[in-house]
Order: C-alpha cells, then structure tokens, then sequence
C-alpha cells in the first residue's frame, strides 16, 4: 500500500531541536526522558539530513531529535509514521521507548497510544549512523561517492485508526479478464467482530466494479471484475481509484428487506492503482501486450542542498515533465528506493520507473539478510504503483559478489562468474522476488553477469567516435552472443528469450562552474572530500585549468564546459541511435538525468539546469528518431558524399510522413513508412558531390554540417562532414623516414611527400622510433616527428623520453570522462568530433613540461592528469614533435594526411 495514504492527523515536519553525540552518552544520560532537553541543540527543519551543515558533513555517530506535539483527546489508536530515516532510529513518546527501526530508506510505524497523552506530548528519536557501513546498505553515499546522509530525511506525522483497522492492500491487475484482484490485510479483528469489506473501484469518477464479502480472517481476497477500463501507460496514465469501507451491521439483503439501514463504518481507506501488465517474450518487452522500447536515464537522485530529497517535493513533478520533454519513457532509480512522493507523481504524470535496494559493501550473511529485508519492504510499499516495472535484486555486484570499491576481473574467484554458492543464492533470490511480486520484471544482478533474469542488461562505457570501432564491436558481440553474459542458468527465461537492454552508458560534460559557484556562494563542500581523488576532485580545478594548455585554447572554465557539453551530447546521440536502430535491443538506461556533486555526466547539471546542446540529445532520444549515416565522414574534396538515411519509430502506431535532407548546399525530400516499435533505412538516398575545397574560404581543411529532419515530429539529426584539400607547403620541404618503417614512409608518401634517400638531406626525420639518429637529428638543428606505431602504441625509446601515460583501448568510464581538443586543423573544430575518426589516441603525453608546445590535448573530470596528444618540444638546435594521433597508417586518409602535412610544417 502507498506510504501515508491515510490521512495525517498532525504533520511533524518543521522545527525540531537537533544535538549530536559523538561520545554515545544520551542514553545513560536520560536524554530521552520528557523533561530533558538536548545539550548544546540547535534547531532544524524536519525532514533533515545532518549532512546539511558544513560542521556535520563528515559526523558519523549518534544524534538526537527532539520536539513537542499537542494531541486532543483521541479514542482511537495513535500511530507515529516516518517515511525513512537513516540508519538506526529508537523512539521515544514522553519518555516512553515505543520502537526501534533499522533500514534507512522506507517507512515504519509505532502504535504510540498507551504512551501519549491529551495536551503537550515530547517526541525523541535517537538516530544511529555508524562509520562503518560496509555491512549496512547505503548505496553510493560517503566514500567513495558523494556527501554521506543521516537522520530524518523524510516526513514524519501521527495517524489515528480505528482498533480494527485496513492495515494493508495490494492490488494485482489482470488485463486478460479485466479485473484486479484485490488481498486486503485487517489489523486487531476481533473474535466476535461481525464485520464484512465493501470494496468500489472507480476510474475518472466512474464505478468499473464493486465487491462485498464477510471479513472472516485477518486477510480478505477478492477478485473485482471492471467494466471496460482504460489501461496504464506513460503516455495515458490512467489510474484506478480503490474505495474500501470495513462495516458491521445490516448487509445490503437485510437493508432490502427491511427497508432500513442499520451499518456501522468502522473503518474506510482510500488508494490506487493501474491496470498495467509488463512481461517478457521471444526476447521482446511487452507493456500491456504491446513491444515496448524503453528510452530511460539513470536517477540518483540527490539534490544541492538538501541530498536524499529535494527542498520542495514539487521539484519530482518538475524532473519528470523535464525528463518526458527530453524523450525518456523511463527513469532507473540509482541503489536506493525512489521516495514515495516520486513514485505517486510518476504513477500520476506517467513515467516507467526501475528500481533497486541500496547495495551494502561486502557479502555475509547480515549484509545478505538487510538486504533482501530492503527489497520486501520496498516490495510491499510501492505494489500497487503501475510506473513501477522492473525491480533489480543487486547493481554489478556491489556488495555480493565484490567489494564496491574495487573492480577485479572476470577470472576473480570472488566474482559470480566464479563462485557457485552465489550463482545459487542469487537464482533463489530471484525466484522468492518472482513470487512475492509476479506483476514485474527482475533482474538479478545489473550489468554484470547473470544468472536468473527477466532482462539481461549490459553496462557499457564508449565514448563516441573516440572508440566507435570498439563501440560497434562490442555492440555485435552482446546481440550476437547473449548467454556470454550468464555466469551460470539458473530456472529463469533463457538468455535468448529475455530483452537485451544496455543500461547504463555515457558521456561526461563539465559543467558550468560560475553557476555552481553563484548558487553555493563559493566552492560546494563536496569540492573537497577527504576520499575524492584524481578525475573525482574538483578542488583546485581553475588552477589546474590555468596550468595547462587549456588556458591557451579556452577563455574560462566556462567556456570550455560549452564545448565539452556539445562533445558529450554528440556522442551520446550517436550511441542512442546505434542502439534504436538495431532490434535485437529493447531499450537503453542513459548515465544519467541530472549531475551528481563531483559526477558530471548528466543531461541535466546538479542545479537541474539543461546544458549546453542538450536539445541535440533530445532530438535524437525522442519516440521518433531520424539519422544520416554517411559512408564516410572525412572525403577529399571534389568527392561524392553519400548517405543512407534511418528512422526509428518507438510509437504504438505506424509512421508516415517524410524526411527532409539538407547537404552541401543542396537538399531533397523522401517518403517513408515505419512500422510500430519498427526502423527503416533508405539506402543511398543522399548523393551529393562534396565541394572543392578553395569554394570554402580556401582553406586546406573545412567542415560542414549536413542535417536531417522528420517532417511533423521533434525528430532531428545533424553530421559533420570534414572536406580536406591537397594542402599546400609540401615544395621544398625535405622529409626522411627510415628504411623498414614501411607504414611511417607509407603515410607520408600518402600526404604528398617525396622522401629523401638520407637524413642528412631533410630537414625533417618522421619515424616512430626516438633512437640515436633522432636524437642527434633534433640535437644537430633539424625537426624529428615521432609517431606512434600502425597499432597506435608509442615505442620504449619514445617512452624513455617522453612521460606517457596508455589509454584503454575499449570500453572505459574513465574515457567517457575525458575530454580531446586540438589546434592543429583550423578547419575542425576545437572538439574534433568524426573528423579524428581512427585517429583518437591510445596514449598521450603527461605531465608535459614548461616550454612545450601543445597542439592536441587529452585531460580527464576536473582538469585530472591534462596532457598532450600532439606537443612540440625544443631540443638541442632542434626540436621533436611527439604526435599520439593514430596516424600512421590510419584509414581516415584525408584527415591523417591533413594532420601529417601539419606535424611536418
């Protein structure tokens, strides 16, 4: 049943006095006790995290709320409801211990009437959040995420019932019969109680249907057959109104004979639900027996000020009309229950939403047991919520098969791939999650290895085009492939048979820190945690921006964070349309709504504020989405530029409309059909000619933007073409690379050079290898350009010179978190994008040294380990140019070329 349905009689949100207890002595010292007051309090605003105060934000401990309530004299039962509070609470009611609640994210409740009294009652919470959370689930609070969170976070109030009261309800819809069965729990039912259920279930003010029965035991079930109603969807979220009245006396034969009425209400409650199915079939995802593609983002939900919550829960309606607005259809709540005014208004305002208990760090059997208690209870507190479709049991792992902080490889003994026991614990687990809730999917272990599922979902961090081959690789192989990611079947669907949805992947884009700054009135506390290191900490990010080359290609941070928004959205809009137009893939969870303090990868910065370009992704994230698909992304000039061009169509209905081309100054107009949750392409229907370089301001390098649009829908897609010319400044210039090196010499011949037969005659020496030679080369006055090798490594006799640092070569958040420029072409962009397509590096230069020229730079999350992928370095009468740039080799001719001719002039 929904948390607080029943009507509060006293709100206890607002002041409350507040002390801490680092030594642990409030017990011993009575503080608990009605005519004691809290030493050294202060007052705060309940609901409350302590972590709210700039002196508590590293507290770990005890801390005491306190505050006084007037009750009237009340003949009913009193209970005292909190909606969560983090992590251990034992309470008090005029010195009167009343209960204890371990768990920090649901609702719990004391029957407080033996304790209160008519006029002024003292409620006291004492509030227990320990150091030590490796065995209690906490999600990606403290170390080594973000600011911990403790205390009384959500709403508390007092609710008076009746002594047999409607405890608890839970509705499952059928769609098939067009009926909801309905198992209604009866609190303190008497021996002699004659007492019957009245239930009336009614839609826009409608009755669909209506039920009676003799209340004969502590739970009543039925099944309520409705008259034609309208189903649950994100896009008509339509609910059902549930009426249920506990009544004694007459039943309606004796009314009809007698004439009169002579029922008692003893109790009544009031609740909703929606007529929803969501299931799993031949690999495809049904929501009411139609194939749904899923568009979500990942929702951590944590907020500036106020962490676990947002200041005004308004804000929630606020974030689900942005998020629908931007093309979501679904929204994964992030390791740790969704709050309960979220869940209402997703139910209300239709979203899908997928949700997860909080992970603990390690495995044992108390971790294993708060866990599971965790997932029941957030079972039982959003049952009756139709946005609610997929539960996940554990999150890659964290806290069951590894320690959340370290991530070891596949062969790991600790890892589910390789432990037996639990591959068989977590089948079970799946299976008690099944039967306790059969109404929605679950997954076991998200991301990672499976073993029972209803979704086998896939964790994937590409950045786009830096590592677009991989990407693509990677995509083929999970499609191809799907039991590779089961470390063992357990009786779950088979892995062919369940959807394959990737759900987590991203891009990082910086966000703007003048904003931040304005909002905080300085540097946030989370600037500085004590556990945030490398790419994580954003303290002293301007001077490192000033120390690098950044400074000499950026105006601010500001401007910068423009640039790498646009980056970020443009490799996410590419990875989103990969996946739309492959239908072995049912849906996507991107990484993720909004920035999280230090984690800025959301499409929404931490002051839920679009960035820059965020249209571009919302464009493409839409239920329609169209898509240029170029054979090639960098042409000579004079080429033909030909395209194909994709549509995919989410929607429940077929598409027919049409799509407008714009290229190189031409354009043109196609028709096109798409079925429902269907693609289609038409191939080649752009042939233009890509003009000559010299009709574009003369440069040697120009990049255009060639655009797509589905007449009548939001949908829009945008390339950019890099035309490149011969160059110029290649006469005279004398170039030698040495026998053997095949590729190097191959590379050059390609940029236009004419090769010397001795290095005695160039006055450049181009080679992958920094050996004698080079070394007296650049010593005696001449200009060496080293290269990395045809597979992108550099060589040890570059290393032994140059400080470098290797870059994974696959997937890596790390690199999603990185940022590229250069200054090299100026007919590409700072951000090259597709034009350095093949030619991204798998290594750079860092640090680099005063004096360097850089002319291509790599830096990761705040301004982390900046380097160079491009840096020119005097040495001796000479100087050496060390390029990372892939190429050598490189199949993007047109642009290595470019970039060659630039390295050697």
């Amino acid at each position: 049943m929904h948390a607080f349905d029943r009507p509060a009689t006293v709100d206890l949100s607002g002041e409350w006095d507040f002390a801490t207890d680092p030594d642990d002595v409030g017990t011993a010292e009575h503080w608990y006790e009605r005519d004691e007051r809290l030493p050294d309090s202060r007052s705060v605003t309940v609901p409350h995290a302590w972590q709210e105060h700039g002196d508590l934000q590293e507290y770990t401990g005890v801390a005491w709320y306190r505050r006084t309530v007037t009750l009237d004299e009340v003949d009913d039962r009193v209970r005292l409801r909190f909606g969560a509070v983090d992590y251990r609470a034992t309470v008090w009611v005029n010195g009167v211990e009343v209960g204890s609640n371990e768990g920090g994210y649901l609702p719990f409740a004391f029957d407080v009437t033996e304790a209160v009294v008519s006029g002024e009652n003292v409620v006291t919470v004492r509030v227990t959040d320990p150091e030590d959370l490796r065995e209690v689930p906490h999600g990606k609070q403290g170390y080594p995420w973000y600011t911990r969170v403790s205390g009384i976070w959500q709403s508390v109030d007092i609710a008076a019932v009746p002594e047999t009261h409607i405890a608890d309800l839970r509705v499952t819809p059928d769609l098939d019969a067009d009926a909801a069965r309905t198992d209604v729990d009866i609190a303190n039912l008497g021996r002699d109680e004659d007492l019957r259920l009245r239930i009336r279930i009614t839609q826009n003010g409608t009755t669909l249907g209506t039920d009676e029965l003799p209340v004969e035991s502590g739970t009543v079930s039925m099944v309520v057959s409705l008259a034609d109603p309208a189903y649950w969807t994100p896009d008509d979220p339509e609910l059902c109104d549930v009426e249920l009245s506990l009544l004694t006396g007459d039943d309606k034969k004796d009314v009809e004979r007698t004439g009169e009425e002579s029922e008692t209400v003893v109790d009544t409650l009031t609740d909703y639900f929606g007529m929803r199915s969501v299931s799993v079939e031949d690999g495809e995802w049904y929501l009411n027996g139609e194939v749904l593609r899923v568009r979500g983002a990942l929702d951590q939900a944590y907020y500036p000020d106020t962490l676990y919550r947002p200041a005004d829960l308004d804000t929630y309606r606020e974030e689900i009309a942005t998020a629908k607005a931007l093309g979501f259809n679904m929204l994964r709540k992030h390791i740790k229950p969704a709050h309960p005014r979220f869940v209402e208004l997703a139910d209300r305002m239709g979203i899908l939403v997928w949700e997860e208990p909080a992970n603990a760090d390690v495995d044992t059997e108390t971790s294993r047991r708060r866990v599971r208690e965790a997932f029941e209870d957030l079972v039982v507190r959003d049952y009756n919520s139709p946005s609610v479709v997929v539960w996940s049991l554990y999150n890659e792992e964290w806290g069951f098969g590894i320690d959340q902080h370290d991530f070891p490889d596949r062969d790991d003994p600790v890892r589910l791939w390789n432990d037996s026991e639990k591959q068989s614990y977590l089948a079970d687990y799946y299976r008690d999650a099944r039967e306790l809730d059969p109404t929605r999917l679950v997954c076991d272990n998200s991301g990672w290895a499976h073993v029972a599922t209803d979704l086998n979902d896939y964790h994937e961090y590409f950045v786009v085009p830096d590592r677009n081959e991989a990407w693509r690789d990677r995509l083929d192989e999970l499609l191809s492939d799907p039991a590779d990611n089961y470390a063992a079947t357990g009786d779950g669907p088979a892995p062919e048979d369940v959807p394959t949805v990737v759900s987590e992947f991203g891009t990082w884009g910086l966000p703007e820190l003048s904003s931040l700054r304005a909002h905080y009135d300085g540097d946030p506390d989370w600037f500085d945690h004590e556990f945030l290191s490398g790419l994580k900490h954003p303290k002293g990010v301007e001077k490192r921006f000033e120390g690098s080359a950044l400074s000499d290609v950026y105006g601010g941070l500001d401007e910068l964070a423009a640039d790498w928004q646009r980056r970020a959205f443009a490799s996410v809009a590419e990875v989103v349309a990969d996946m739309r137009l492959e239908d072995g893939v049912s849906g996507y969870v991107l990484t993720e709504l909004t920035d999280i303090e230090w984690e800025f990868n959301g499409v929404l910065d931490y002051l839920r504020r679009e960035k820059s370009s965020t249209e571009r992704f919302a464009a493409a994230n839409g239920r329609t989405m169209v898509r240029l698909e170029p054979d090639a992304r960098t042409l000579r000039a004079g080429e033909r530029f030909v395209a194909d061009l994709a549509v995919a169509n989410d929607g429940p209905e077929p598409l027919e409309t049409a799509i407008e081309w714009m290229a190189f100054g031409e354009s043109g107009r196609e028709s096109v059909r798409v079925d429902p949750a269907g693609t289609t392409r038409l191939d080649g229907a752009i042939d233009v000619r890509a003009p000559k370089t010299d009709e574009r301001n003369g440069k040697e390098v120009v990049t255009e933007t060639v655009t797509a649009d589905l007449v009548d829908t939001d949908a829009h897609w945008e390339s950019d073409i890099t035309v490149v010319g011969e160059g110029e400044g290649r006469a005279g210039t004398c170039v030698f690379a040495p026998a053997g090196a095949e590729a190097v010499r191959s590379t050059l011949t390609d940029a236009g050079y004419d090769l010397q037969e001795e290095a005695t005659d160039a006055d450049t020496l181009v080679t992958t290898a920094f050996d004698e030679r080079a070394r007296a080369f650049a010593t005696d006055g001449g200009h060496v350009v080293l290269l990395p090798r045809p597979d992108g490594s550099m060589a040890d006799s570059v290393r032994d010179e140059f400080p470098i640092r290797d870059l994974p070569e696959r997937e890596s958040w790390n690199l999603c978190a990185s940022f590229v420029y250069q200054t090299l072409l100026d007919g590409v962009d700072r951000v090259p994008g597709w034009a350095f397509e093949g030619l991204y590096p798998y290594a750079y230069v860092t640090p680099t040294a005063d004096g360097d020229s850089v002319h291509g730079g790599y830096v990761e999350g705040w301004l982390s380990k900046p380097g160079a992928t491009v840096l020119e370095r005097d040495d001796g009468d000479g100087r050496v140019t060390v390029c990372t740039l892939r190429v050598t080799g490189s199949e993007n001719r047109p642009v290595s070329e470019a970039v060659v001719r630039r390295l050697v002039g």
